[in-house]
């Protein structure tokens, strides 16, 4: 496998090729190099990686910002979201004024076309200055994209614990929320005390060979017999990963439909390619964005809804109620408007959908009629391979102790935080590199390239779900 080149994730759904072909260090160098599109933005996410430096940095000294009722919890809509979704919402909002009290709970607007720190000066607090008497540490977003954006979720989630539900009737919003408050309330819990790692390794495919070989199987073992963090979750069993051969598209449905060997799961984690490349308007595009494609895929050119894993083939039986599901995979979690990252210089980004979208493979999971998941960890748009990959070794790090603290036990948003201060940080240090470039100064493209392609991926990880969902697993 060349170590000169860069790999996106991603395969195009109607014609079995990649999404992105391999690129050279050079390539991305060029888009790296553009200023940025809102230098106004770019400013504040310098004070914020800023402010993650200083130890003051984050919730006051006196709250545990993994405990919901001290950090509080905060349910946003757009000032146009629909009536019956914000009742649908109602029994979730009154669940959590009786577990945290009822001055930790906030009901919050979001205004059409407002920035993130706009967002929060209106509510009485600034980027680096948490106040979860005014804005809670926990803030979960209802609604779709088009109505608050992908790009606002990101960048709220540099500081804040944030989720997002977005179903397409009801009766989603409805089950999850009820399955929620079951899983919570009920004294016994509806899956094993374990977690299952999934990956596929394609022969011909270097982004798979990288994600197997540097990311699942090495994570999968840092938690078993032996790893770093072997024995640090008490009572939970980490199954050997599945993968290569095994990582079938039938296996996979098997560990969420709970009937395969490795029973039901608390936590699933996946790195496979995503599927995309449905145009827009396209019938297929929204059903089959974000769908997992599995070891039966043949090689590039070939492709065949056989291959990958849509929302359609989980069953209607399946027992997936209390899991938390890590999809690492292009489009997992859902689609923006436009590719904010593959253009050309001086050129508009492409249109990829007629607007943004959740994904329908986490919708499904979350809206089971079983009884959904607590939440889904997936990319919005890219997932880059190399992002978790320096000076030839995996830096699993923040992979690790996000999966050490949901099994654990802590809320799936406070998991996240490494994700989210590393987005704040490469920003920034991509702004400083800007700077010195444009004094003259010599930066090698590899060095600018990895730097761009960690920070796009640190900043497209999103939580679909309430962000102060927990396993239970004591």
């Amino acid at each position: 496998m060349p170590d000169d080149l860069i790999y996106a994730n991603g395969v195009n759904g109607v014609t079995g090729e990649y999404l992105v072909p391999p690129l050279q260090p050079s390539q991305l160098a060029i888009r790296a190099k553009e200023p940025p599109d809102d230098p106004a933005l770019a400013r504040e996410l310098e004070h914020v990686a800023e402010a993650i430096s200083q130890p003051s940095w984050g919730v006051p000294f006196n709250i545990h910002p993994e405990n919901v009722t001290e950090a509080g919890w905060g349910i946003v809509f757009s000032s146009d979201e629909a009536d019956n979704v914000k009742r649908a919402l109602e029994p979730l909002i009154e669940h959590r004024r009786r577990r945290a009290g009822g001055n930790q709970v906030k009901v919050l607007d979001y205004r059409p076309g407002e920035q993130w720190p706009e967002w929060l000066n209106r509510h009485g607090t600034a980027p680096g200055n948490i106040d979860p008497r005014r804005v809670p540490y926990y803030v979960l977003l209802v609604g779709s994209p088009s109505r608050i954006p992908f790009g606002f979720q990101y960048l709220l989630d540099v500081e804040y614990a944030v989720g997002r539900l977005h179903f397409d009737d009801l009766d989603g919003y409805r089950r999850y929320v009820t399955a929620l408050i079951d899983y919570e309330e009920a004294a016994a819990v509806p899956h094993d005390k374990a977690a299952a790692f999934f990956g596929t390794r394609h022969p011909f495919d270097a982004a798979t060979r990288l994600s197997a070989d540097v990311l699942v199987q090495p994570l999968a073992d840092s938690f078993r017999s032996g790893g770093r963090f072997a024995g640090t979750i008490a009572g939970c069993q980490v199954h050997p990963p599945v993968l290569e051969r095994s990582a079938t598209k039938a296996a996979l449905g098997e560990i969420l439909a709970g009937t395969g060997p490795l029973g039901r799961p608390a936590l699933l984690f996946s790195a496979t390619h995503g599927m995309g490349g449905w145009p827009p308007r396209h019938p297929d595009q929204r059903a089959r964005h974000g769908a997992l494609l599995c070891q039966d895929w043949p090689g590039l050119g070939q492709i065949s809804p056989a291959h990958y894993l849509t929302a359609a083939d989980v069953p209607a039986d399946a027992r997936v109620h209390g899991l938390v599901a890590c999809f690492f995979a292009c489009y997992g979690a859902g689609t923006p408007q436009a590719d904010p990252f593959w253009h050309q210089p001086g050129e508009p980004p492409p249109i990829v959908a007629e607007e943004p979208f959740v994904a329908a493979l986490p919708q499904r999971l979350l809206g089971h009629p079983e009884g959904g998941a607590l939440a889904v960890i997936g990319h919005i748009e890219r997932a880059w391979g190399y992002s978790f990959v320096s000076g030839g070794e995996g830096q699993l790090l923040p992979f690790q102790n996000a999966i050490g603290r949901i099994l654990s036990g802590q809320p799936v948003g406070y998991a996240m935080k490494d994700f989210n201060e590393k987005y704040a940080a490469l920003s920034a240090n991509i702004s400083v590199i800007l700077e010195q470039i444009g004094f003259g100064k010599l930066i090698p493209d590899a060095q600018l390239a990895r730097l761009w392609t960690e920070r796009n991926d640190a900043q497209n990880y999103v939580v679909l779900g309430d962000p102060a969902a927990a396993l239970k697993m004591a």
